[in-house]
C-alpha cells in the first residue's frame, strides 16, 4: 500500500500557453537563484514532468472525489520515526531491524579498507511522490490545528493508520529541534532552495546517495579510497524525506556537522558513491537515541555517522 496522488498531480500539472496566471516550473526558479549549482539527478527525479500549472486548478486539491476509490493509503503499519533524529529513542521496532546492519558507525573508522555491513534501497513508501509547485503546497493547510481538514482533502478516514502517519509527521515537523538545531519541513522545492540560501548562501553544492544497484537484502562493503569532506564544517544541511500524501522534507541544519563523500563496493560488485554525515557533538541528543544503543557510547562522547539514504538530500557550503 502507499499514497497514490500521480493521478491527482497529472490532472494538475497543465500546460497553459499565453495564460498570465501560470506557475513557472521550480527548474527556473532553482536557476535563477542557484545559477552556479547544477540540479543533481537525486532533485531532478523528484520534480514532475509537467511545465505549468494554472492557479484556478491548484484548488481542486480540495475536490475529494479524486481520492475515493483506494485514491490515498499508506504502507506503514504504524508510524516510524527516522533514525536520524536526535530527539527521539530508540523504538522497538529500530532495535530489532536487521541488528547486523550498520546505520551508525564512528568517524574514527571513515577510511580505506573499513567493512561494514550495508543495504541500500528506498527508505519511504511513498517513492513515486513528486515535489509539488510551491503555490499549490502552500494551499494545502499543513500544521496539527488543522489536520481534520487535511485528512478531508486526502479522504483518509479518522482513527486509520494513515491518519496516525499524517498526524506524527506534522508533529515531527512541529517539534522544537534540539540546541543549535535550525529546522523546517519543506512541502516544495522553492521552500528547500530558499531555506538553504537564508541558513548557508547560495555558494552551495547540493549530494545524495548515488546507488549503481538497490537491494533488498544487506551484504559487506569495503570503503575504497578517495573519501573526501564536503564543503565547511557547522555549514550542512541534511533534508530527510518524510512519508506523507505528497513529497515533504525534514531539513535541518546543525552545529558540528560534517559531510564526506564516501566510495564504497559490496561484495556482489555493487558500486555506491555514498554521502556520510558525521555528527561531532552529540551532546544534545536523546540518551536513548539509535546511534547510544547500536554503538554503545554516551552522549557527547565521540563523533557518531550514518549514510544518508538515496531519497535523503545533503547541502554543503562550498
Amino acid at each position: 500500500m502507499e499514497f497514490h496522488l500521480l493521478h491527482l498531480i497529472t490532472f494538475l500539472m497543465l500546460v497553459l500557453v499565453g495564460t498570465n496566471d501560470a506557475i513557472l516550473p521550480p527548474q527556473l526558479y532553482w536557476k535563477s537563484m542557484l545559477p552556479n549549482t547544477p540540479m543533481p539527478k537525486s532533485i531532478t527525479n523528484l520534480l514532475h514532468p509537467g511545465q505549468y500549472l494554472t492557479l484556478k486548478s491548484k484548488f481542486d486539491l480540495g475536490v475529494s472525489k479524486r481520492y475515493k476509490g483506494g485514491g490515498t493509503d499508506v504502507n506503514a503499519g504504524k508510524f516510524i520515526i527516522l533514525p536520524f533524529l536526535y530527539l527521539y529513542p530508540a523504538s522497538e521496532t529500530q532495535l530489532n531491524y536487521k541488528p547486523n546492519v550498520t546505520l551508525f558507525f564512528l568517524e574514527k573508522d571513515l577510511h580505506h579498507g573499513t567493512k561494514l555491513n550495508l543495504q541500500f534501497s528506498k527508505t519511504t513508501s511513498n517513492n513515486e511522490a513528486k515535489f509539488l509547485p510551491r503555490e499549490v503546497a502552500n494551499s494545502i493547510p499543513f500544521s496539527s490545528n488543522k489536520l481534520e481538514n487535511i485528512l478531508n482533502k486526502f479522504s483518509i478516514k479518522k482513527g486509520s493508520k494513515e491518519a496516525e502517519i499524517v498526524k506524527n509527521t506534522i508533529s515531527e515537523c512541529e517539534e522544537k529541534g534540539i540546541k543549535g538545531e535550525e529546522k523546517l519541513c519543506v512541502t516544495s522545492l522553492e521552500s528547500m532552495v530558499d531555506f538553504t540560501i537564508l541558513k548557508l548562501g547560495k555558494n552551495v553544492e547540493v549530494v545524495s546517495t548515488e546507488v549503481k544497484k538497490e537491494s533488498s537484502e544487506s551484504q559487506e562493503y569495503v570503503i575504497e579510497k578517495g573519501v573526501k569532506k564536503l564543503g565547511d564544517k557547522n555549514k550542512t544541511i541534511v533534508c530527510h524525506k518524510e512519508n506523507y500524501p505528497y513529497l515533504v522534507f525534514y531539513c535541518h541544519k546543525t552545529d558540528a556537522t560534517k559531510a564526506y563523500s564516501v566510495p564504497l563496493e559490496g561484495i556482489d560488485g555493487n558500486r555506491v558513491k555514498a554521502v556520510a554525515v558525521c555528527h561531532t557533538d552529540t551532546s544534545q541528543w536523546n540518551p536513548k537515541h539509535l546511534a547510544f544503543q547500536v554503538l554503545k557510547f554516551e552522549p557527547g562522547t565521540v563523533p557518531v555517522c550514518h549514510f544518508v539514504p538515496q531519497d535523503h538530500v545533503v547541502w554543503v557550503s562550498k
